[in-house]
């Protein structure tokens, strides 16, 4: 069975302005409303300057609390699909995005949730809570942490949350600019008593590895990585001696009407095997989260690293995570379709 097209279409029925960096966009999938869990996140396909650029942003709606489905875009210094989302897409545009994907996702429990939201790490975090507050009985308490009072996102819809579940919601707004920046210590003094409770945790990646060894436990930790896209190194002139240790056969790439091959390297990715062919496919993630480098094998097989992406029956069809995916055969082939 083939697999459905990764990415569709969505018209962009409403936009939103949060504050001066960030945008909310109203989507209106083509295909009809998308089945989504609260804390996840869809991949976009936008081009720039004439190329295919791929970013993953999370859903700040919730399928239990919202008619409508939304994503939440922060502009980063020099992010080039951010600042053309904020600069360029316009209500009544189309954008392609994938089906919404990620486990940073609620789990069946009555205990606490605790969330940690640095910047734009609100915008999952908001999701989330949203879900806990309208389809369970669990009390929620958000420490949000912003570089200043023009940076927070948010402010009005937490707040009226704040007042329709005044016993079960706790927002608390950190400032950098005017108490420095947060560290364990507060981190702790906010979790107090409730250190079994299940945290959810998004931001920069110093605030959440800050965050994460702060915490006391022994509740259990979420946090949603997208990563950073590695540099894509151009293929080398330079004619090395082979391995007599480095494991015999060859990595066959098909990515549309090019067909490149590549002497097996221990441990690298498909992804990687594609990019020391000179081939650039699509990623974007590089985690195993989002699915944009998906390709079917069709010769050999792969073990993957991480698979927070494909379905079972995908991956007994043949579709691997290239960015996760290390070949296991001699001889590999895999097809970008």
């Amino acid at each position: 069975m083939a697999r459905p097209p990764l990415f569709q279409r969505a018209t962009v029925t409403r936009i939103i302005k949060e504050n001066a960096d960030v945008r909310t966009f109203v989507l209106d999938p083509h295909e009809g409303p998308l089945p989504y869990q609260a804390g996840q996140f869809c991949t976009f396909r936008v081009r720039v300057d004439g190329n295919d650029l791929f970013r993953s942003y999370s859903m700040s709606s919730a399928p239990e609390a919202d008619d409508e489905f939304t994503t939440t875009v922060k502009r980063v210094p020099g992010g080039k699909v951010s600042n053309w989302l904020n600069d360029h897409l316009a209500e009544g545009d189309e954008i392609e995005m994938t089906r919404p994907a990620g486990k940073f996702c609620l789990r069946e429990t009555d205990v606490p949730l605790l969330g940690f939201s640095g910047g734009s790490g609100i915008t999952p975090i908001l999701s989330l809570t949203k879900s806990a507050l309208r389809a369970t009985d669990r009390s929620v308490r958000l420490l949000c942490a912003d570089r200043d009072r023009a940076s927070v996102i948010f402010d009005a819809v937490l707040s009226e949350l704040v007042e329709r579940y005044p016993t079960r919601l706790e927002v608390i707004r950190h400032l950098d600019a005017e108490r420095g920046l947060l560290d364990p210590a507060a981190v702790r003094a906010f979790v107090g008593a409730d250190g079994h409770a299940d945290t959810y945790i998004c931001g920069p990646e110093p605030f959440m590895a800050m965050a994460e060894a702060a915490l006391p436990g022994p509740g259990l930790i979420y946090s949603e990585r997208f990563g950073t896209p590695a540099p894509i190194a151009a293929p080398s002139t330079v004619q090395t001696p082979p391995d007599a240790d480095a494991p015999a056969g060859t990595v066959t790439i098909i990515l549309g009407r090019k067909k490149v091959s590549v002497p097996r390297t221990e441990g690298e990715t498909l992804l990687e095997s594609a990019r020391r062919g000179g081939l650039t496919p699509p990623f974007s993630c590089e985690s195993g989260n989002c699915a944009t480098c998906i390709a079917k094998l069709t010769a050999g097989s792969a073990t993957m690293r991480i698979n927070d992406a494909l379905t079972d029956d995908e991956v007994t069809e043949g579709y691997v995570l290239t960015c996760q995916a290390v070949p296991d055969t001699a001889e590999t082939i895999v097809d970008y379709e």
